[in-house]
C-alpha cells in the first residue's frame, strides 16, 4: 500500500506516519510545515506543499502520479476554535478550499481511498450526555462547519466519482505515543498548561461558569496513539464493503478542564493552581463520545484512559528543549 498522509508532520500525523511505516506501508508526507516539523516523518519522503494554494491542485496530481498513491489520509487543517469565529472567510479558504484541491487531484489521478480528519466539533452543542453519530451536526462555529463541509463534499464525491471515504470525528487529543512525537504546538489544553508553567504562570481555565459539575467544560480525551492506530483501523476498512463512513474517535468517558489540570498537578508535581479567564467563543460545555460505531465495525477501542494521556504528554514535554 502507497499512501499519502497530508499534514504527515503535524502532531497526529506523524504518530500516523511512524505506525504505516512500522507495519511496511509506502508512506509520503506533504506538508507545509506551518504547525509540522519536517524531521518527525522520520524516513517517509517529505514534500513541502500548502494545499491551498492556488497551484496545490496540480502540484499534488504530479505527487499522486508519480509515487503511484493509492490511499490518502488528510489532516491537513487550521483548527483554532476562537481564531475560526475571528477569522471565518479563511478558514474557509484553507480547510475546505485545500480539501477541494486534494479531491480534485485524487479524481484526477484516479486515487479513491480517503481517510478524513473530521472533529466532534461538528456536532455543536448537543442536548445529551453521550454524542452518538446519529446526532444532527450543528456546529457553531466556521472550524466545525469546515469539517461537515469536508464530510458533504466526499459524500459528493463518492456519489459521483466512486471515493471510497471515512470521515474520524476526533474528540480532544493529548498525550504520546513517543516522547519525541510531543504535541510541538501550544495550541490544545495539555501543552498550553504546560507552556504557562514553563514559562512561570499559573494554567488558564476559560470560564467556571458553565452548566457542569465543577462550572468548566468537560471533553472526552482520547490519546494520541490510540487516536493513530484508529487511523490504521479505518483505512484497513476501505477495503471491505462499504458501510459507515463517520465515526467518532473518544473514549465514551468525560474529565473536565479542571481535572486535566489537577492530573497535571499530580503526575508533575507541580502547583496547577489555575487563573479564571473568560470564556472563549464558541466553546460548548461538554462533548463526550459514543465509540459504540466504530468499535462494531472497525474493531477499535482506546486503550489509554487520562493519567495514560497527561503522564506520556509530560514525559514529552521533560524531553523537549523547554524542560521545566
Amino acid at each position: 500500500m502507497s499512501t499519502l498522509v497530508v499534514g504527515g508532520a503535524g502532531y497526529i500525523g506523524a504518530h500516523v506516519v511512524r505506525l504505516l511505516a512500522d507495519r511496511g506501508d509506502d508512506v509520503l508526507v506533504v506538508d507545509d510545515l506551518s504547525t509540522g516539523v519536517g524531521h518527525r516523518v522520520g524516513a517517509a519522503g517529505l514534500v513541502e506543499l500548502d494545499i491551498a494554494a492556488p497551484d496545490a491542485q496540480e502540484r499534488l496530481e504530479l505527487v499522486l502520479r508519480e509515487r503511484e498513491i493509492d490511499s490518502v489520509i488528510h489532516f491537513a487543517a487550521k483548527k483554532q476554535v476562537g481564531e475560526s469565529v475571528e477569522r471565518p472567510v479563511w478558514y474557509y479558504r484553507q480547510n475546505v478550499g485545500g480539501l477541494v484541491n486534494l479531491l480534485g487531484a485524487m479524481e484526477s489521478t484516479g486515487v479513491t481511498r480517503m481517510i478524513f480528519s473530521s472533529s466532534a466539533a461538528v456536532y455543536g452543542q448537543p442536548d445529551v450526555d453521550i454524542v452518538t453519530e446519529g446526532v444532527t451536526p450543528q456546529p457553531i462555529n466556521p472550524y466545525g462547519e469546515t469539517k461537515l463541509v469536508g464530510e458533504w463534499l466526499m459524500a459528493d464525491c463518492a456519489r459521483s466519482w466512486g471515493l471510497r471515504w471515512s470521515a474520524l470525528r476526533y474528540f480532544n487529543v493529548a498525550g504520546s505515543g513517543w516522547p519525541e512525537l510531543g504535541d510541538p504546538a501550544v495550541l490544545n489544553l495539555v501543552p498550553m498548561v504546560f507552556d504557562r508553567l514553563a514559562d512561570g504562570r499559573r494554567p488558564a481555565i476559560f470560564g467556571d461558569d458553565y452548566p457542569t459539575p465543577d462550572g468548566t467544560c468537560i471533553r472526552d480525551y482520547i490519546h494520541v496513539l490510540d487516536l493513530a492506530h484508529a487511523h490504521l483501523a479505518a483505512l484497513d476498512g476501505l477495503d471491505g464493503e462499504p458501510g459507515e463512513n463517520v465515526f467518532n474517535v473518544g473514549t465514551g468517558t468525560g474529565a473536565s478542564v479542571r481535572e486535566v489540570i489537577d492530573t497535571i498537578g499530580e503526575v508533575s508535581g507541580l502547583d496547577v493552581t489555575a487563573d479564571i479567564e473568560p470564556r472563549r467563543p464558541g466553546d460548548p460545555p461538554r462533548l463526550v463520545a459514543s465509540p459504540d460505531r466504530i468499535r462494531d465495525h472497525l474493531g477499535w477501542k482506546a486503550g489509554h484512559g487520562l493519567s495514560d494521556i497527561v503522564r506520556s504528554a509530560w514525559e514529552a514535554w521533560q524531553a523537549g528543549p523547554r524542560r521545566i
